[in-house]
C-alpha cells in the first residue's frame, strides 16, 4: 500500500512541476537559512575564539584604575618597574611577567614614514603574546638593561617602510630616536576588534622610558600562568601583592584592576554562540511559512482532484490509502525540499565563511535536525488536507464538477 501511494504521489507531483516547486521553495529556503546561518555562526565563533587565544594562553592583564560605569580609571597611578619585580619575585606559577608602556610616534626610514604604536616591553613580551620571531632575534640583557635603542618591528611596518627588503641591521628614526632594527615578529594579521596587530614596533622598555615617554610609567602589565596553574588563584595573588604596594586599606576598592583572558574569552564565546543561535531561530520561521504553503496547495490539490477522489472511493479504496497518497505527496514535497535547502545552505555557508576568511564548520546535528523537521513539517501541514480527502463523500465527490 505505502509503495502505490509513493507511487501516486510521485505522478501527481510531476503532473505539476512548476506548482510543486513553488510549493516547496519555502522549505528549500528555511532550511538553507538556517543550515547556512548555524555553520556561518559556528565559523565566526571559531575565528573569534582563536583570535582571542592568540592573545596568549593562561594570561591576566593588569591595568591601573577600575573600568565600568562610574568608575574613573584617571586617577589611578600608573605601575613602575618595582611593581614589575614584585611581580615576578613574590608570584608562585608564573611564567612570564610583561611591562607594557605604549605611544603613537611616527618612524621614518629614507622617504617612507608612517605613524605606528610604539611598545615599551622585554622578551616576557613575546611569551605573554604567544608571539614568535619571523626573522633577527630578541633583545639581549645588556639592550634591557643599558636602554640601546634596538627595534623588533612588525609586518606591516616593515611592508610600508622597506617593501619586500629585508629590514634587519638597518636604522629607523623613531620619533627623535635612531633605532636599530634586529628583529620581524610573524604575521598576526587583524584582531577581533578590527585592529592591525602587525603595525607595531618593540623597543627596550627602559629605552622607551629614557628617549620616547620621558617618565616611567607603566600602562599595562601582562601576566602568563605556567601550565597546570589555575589563574583565577594567580589572579588573587596578584591582587593582594598590588593591593600591599599601593597601600589600599582592607575593605576599601581597588585602583587596579586585573581581567583574566579566559574569561574574556568564554564570554565572547557564549555571546557569538548566542547570536547563531537567535539568527538560527530567525531563518527556521521562514520553516513554517514554507509548511502553511505546503498546505495551501494540498488543499487546493484536494478540491482540483475531488472526483478523481470520489471515484477511487467508489471502486473501494479505503479512507487510510486516500490519506496515505496525500499525505505522502505532502511529506515528498518538504523532504525534497529539505534535501536542495541543505546542499543550498552549505553552498552559501561555503561562499560565505571563505570570503569573510573564518573555518567552514559543518554541525552534523543541525544538517540532521533541519532534515527531520523537514519532514515533520510535512507530516504537520499535510495531514489535515489528506484527512479532508480521505472523508469525502464518495456519491458528492463523484457529483463534482
Amino acid at each position: 500500500m505505502l509503495f502505490e501511494a509513493i507511487r501516486l504521489a510521485l505522478q501527481a507531483i510531476r503532473r505539476n512541476t512548476l506548482r510543486s516547486f513553488l510549493t516547496v521553495l519555502g522549505i528549500v529556503i528555511g532550511v538553507g537559512a538556517v543550515i547556512a546561518m548555524v555553520t556561518i555562526g559556528n565559523g565566526t565563533t571559531a575565528k573569534v575564539t582563536a583570535d582571542l587565544a592568540k592573545l596568549g594562553s593562561n594570561l591576566l592583564s593588569v591595568n591601573p584604575g577600575q573600568f565600568g560605569p562610574g568608575r574613573a580609571s584617571s586617577e589611578a597611578k600608573s605601575f613602575n618597574s618595582r611593581d614589575i619585580e614584585a611581580m615576578r619575585t613574590q608570584l608562585s606559577g608564573v611564567k612570564a611577567v610583561a611591562p607594557l608602556a605604549q605611544k603613537a610616534v611616527t618612524v621614518i626610514y629614507g622617504s617612507e614614514s608612517r605613524i605606528t604604536t610604539v611598545t615599551g616591553t622585554d622578551n616576557d613580551y613575546f611569551i605573554t603574546q604567544d608571539w614568535s620571531l619571523q626573522a633577527g632575534r630578541q633583545f639581549l640583557d645588556g639592550e634591557i638593561r643599558g636602554g640601546r635603542a634596538a627595534c623588533i618591528i612588525g609586518t606591516t611596518v616593515r611592508d610600508k617602510l622597506f617593501g619586500h627588503a629585508d629590514p634587519l641591521q638597518h636604522n629607523i628614526r623613531v620619533g627623535n630616536v635612531s633605532c636599530e632594527v634586529i628583529g620581524l615578529l610573524e604575521r598576526k594579521g587583524q584582531s577581533n576588534f578590527g585592529t592591525d596587530q602587525d603595525d607595531i614596533v618593540l623597543m627596550p622598555i627602559r629605552t622607551f622610558h629614557r628617549r620616547l615617554a620621558g617618565n616611567t610609567d607603566i600602562a599595562r602589565v601582562m601576566v602568563s600562568a605556567r601550565d597546570g596553574v589555575e589563574t583565577a588563584k594567580v589572579q588573587t595573588d596578584l591582587e593582594r601583592i598590588l593591593r600591599e604596594r599601593r597601600n589600599i586599606a582592607h575593605g576599601k576598592e581597588e585602583d587596579f584592576s586585573v581581567h583574566d583572558m579566559k574569561q574574556i574569552v568564554q564570554a565572547t564565546t557564549g555571546t557569538a554562540s548566542m547570536l547563531t543561535g537567535l539568527l538560527g531561530a530567525v531563518a527556521a520561521v521562514s520553516l513554517l511559512v514554507g509548511g502553511i504553503g505546503i498546505m495551501n496547495i494540498m488543499l487546493v490539490s484536494v478540491t482540483e482532484r475531488t472526483r478523481e477522489i470520489g471515484i477511487r472511493l467508489a471502486i473501494g479504496a479505503l479512507e487510510r490509502q486516500v490519506l496515505a497518497q496525500f499525505l505522502v505527496e505532502a511529506v515528498a514535497l518538504s523532504l525534497f525540499g529539505g534535501v536542495v535547502g541543505i546542499l543550498l545552505g552549505l553552498g552559501l555557508a561555503l561562499l560565505a565563511t571563505r570570503a569573510m576568511e573564518v573555518p567552514f564548520i559543518v554541525e552534523p546535528g543541525i544538517v540532521a535536525m533541519a532534515f527531520v523537521f523537514s519532514a515533520l513539517v510535512g507530516i504537520a501541514f499535510g495531514y489535515f488536507p489528506a484527512r479532508r480527502a480521505a472523508r469525502l463523500d464518495p456519491i458528492a465527490a463523484l457529483r463534482h464538477e
